[in-house]
C-alpha cells in the first residue's frame, strides 16, 4: 500500500507571514503543515493585563500556550492563584485563564506551537 506523503515546507520566523506588533511585543507568525507558530519578543517592562489585554479584551489572556522559551524569565499567575516562572530551555504547557509579565531586564523570547493564532488580534 503506497505511503500518503505530505509537502515537505520550511518556512523561517526571521522572514515570517505575519508581524503583529504592540506596546514592550511583537508577534512573528509563520503558517506551516496547516498549523501557526509564533516567535513572541516580550521587552523589560511587558505585562499582558497592561500592553494585550487591551488588544484581546478579555479578562485574562484566553490563549493555550505550547511552548518554548529561548530568552529571559517570565511571571505567569493562574486565574486559580498559580503562580510559576518560566526560563530559557523550558518547555510550558500553560492553559487558558493567565496574566503574564517579563521579570527583569532581559527580553523574554519564545516559540509557540499552538497558543499565537488568534494572539494579539484586535476582537471587533
Amino acid at each position: 500500500m503506497p505511503r500518503t506523503m505530505e509537502k515537505t515546507e520550511i518556512k523561517s520566523l526571521n522572514q515570517a507571514d505575519e508581524v503583529r506588533k504592540f506596546e514592550k511585543g511583537r508577534l512573528e507568525l509563520v503558517n506551516i503543515a496547516g498549523r501557526t507558530v509564533g516567535r513572541a519578543v516580550l521587552q523589560p517592562g511587558w505585562k499582558w493585563s497592561s500592553h494585550v489585554k487591551p488588544i484581546a479584551k478579555t479578562q485574562s489572556c484566553e490563549a493555550p500556550h505550547f511552548q518554548y522559551q529561548i530568552s529571559g524569565r517570565m511571571q505567569v499567575v493562574m486565574d486559580d492563584g498559580t503562580e510559576f516562572v518560566t526560563k530559557p530551555g523550558d518547555v510550558t504547557n500553560i492553559p487558558p485563564g493567565h496574566d503574564a509579565w517579563v521579570l527583569g531586564d532581559e527580553p523574554v523570547i519564545v516559540v509557540d506551537f499552538q497558543g499565537f493564532v488568534d494572539y494579539a488580534k484586535s476582537k471587533k
